[in-house]
């Protein structure tokens, strides 16, 4: 209902933003430009490190597919709950099928920010940060060796998980940036100009870290409920059998991002600050390092770990969930950001 309330109030005043700019155009003689407006020959200028933007918004993208899809066969009846083998090997499989999504979307996003270095793109989304993730599981896992658990990956399952990786992931990877570079450029609305456009001093309010920190928290908000029941079915090796709340809080999850980062988006704009791209990803992204603060709480407050081994794995997988987080959570932001100002920009008469 929240939600739903800040839409419709938002989209009143944007409505109402663009009737008073086209009427201002419509009339005789210049009228001056105010408000977001003033940005639109800016607006779709490049982000800086676009290399990277691309990079984390495709994999984020992989893994929001990921978790949608997971979700729904756990909904509907495919996956039991009680088997935590076939939820973790659908997981598994779904991540490396939907390779190709983070290949094409890191690909459309690199080509309409006019990156020039396609291959080093093609090789990155499909080996920077999944290879981040092996890395740190192959740390993690050498200390359960260490420590003689049961808990520990074999060898053989190792290069099985590395061979599905190099010979299934990655190709997918490849094939959707094929595709996607293979597509005609995004074409904004509007034209951008030679010259930069000077951002002017922005209030204290306005900062990037207050406004992730704003926009993470309500983010986090969403789902911190629910995150204390994943967490006790996580490490206490409890059932969690409520997928059809969790897919709820999933759905809320996306329109809470989407509207958050789309109204600090609006709200930039309007100070006449253009570099929305990055500010998109980590507005709402940032409601990672909520979890992984909420995690270091739940270590202190519910879990009795009195070895090192224990500690380090606990905090590992904490790190590892957290990044992901941020990853799906800031993806979503930007591609909402992006939508909103394609539309916004093409709504109104420029010259």
């Amino acid at each position: 209902m929240l939600s739903v309330m800040v839409g419709t109030i938002f989209l009143r005043a944007l409505h109402r933003d663009i009737a008073r700019y086209n009427s201002f155009a419509s009339e005789e003689g210049t009228q001056e430009d105010y408000g977001w407006k003033l940005v639109h020959a800016d607006v779709f200028r490049p982000p800086p490190h676009r290399m990277a933007l691309s990079i984390l918004v495709g994999n984020g993208s992989q893994l929001l597919a990921m978790a949608a899809v997971t979700l729904l066969f756990a909904v509907i009846g495919v996956l039991s709950p009680s088997n935590r083998g076939a939820l973790s090997t659908v997981t598994i499989a779904l991540y490396v099928c939907f390779g190709s999504i983070s290949g094409y979307v890191s690909a459309r996003i690199y080509k309409m920010n006019q990156g020039a270095h396609w291959r080093q793109n093609v090789v990155l989304t499909a080996l920077a940060a999944p290879g981040a993730i092996f890395s740190i599981f192959i740390i993690l896992n050498f200390f359960l060796v260490g420590a003689g658990s049961s808990a520990a990956v074999p060898f053989g399952t190792m290069l099985a998980l590395m061979s599905i990786w190099f010979l299934v992931s990655a190709p997918l990877s490849c094939v959707g940036s094929y595709f996607g570079l293979r597509q005609s450029a995004i074409e904004h609305p509007c034209k951008i100009s030679q010259i930069p456009r000077q951002i002017p001093s922005q209030p204290y309010y306005f900062g990037k870290w207050v406004t992730a920190l704003v926009g993470g928290i309500l983010a986090f908000g969403s789902i911190f409920i629910e995150l204390y029941f994943i967490m006790n079915s996580l490490w206490f090796h409890r059932v969690y059998y409520v997928f059809g709340f969790l897919f709820f809080v999933f759905l809320l999850l996306i329109v809470t991002c989407s509207e958050v980062a789309i109204l600090l988006c609006y709200f930039q704009l309007c100070s006449e600050d253009y570099q929305w791209s990055w500010r998109a990803f980590t507005s709402v992204g940032f409601s990672g390092f909520y979890v992984f603060a909420y995690s270091c709480i739940y270590y202190v407050r519910k879990l009795n770990i009195g070895n090192v081994p224990s500690a380090f794995l606990y905090f590992g997988w904490s790190l590892v969930i957290s990044v992901l987080v941020t990853c799906i959570t800031g993806s979503v932001g930007y591609i909402a950001c992006l939508l909103f100002v394609r539309k916004v920009f093409a709504s109104i008469k420029v010259d």
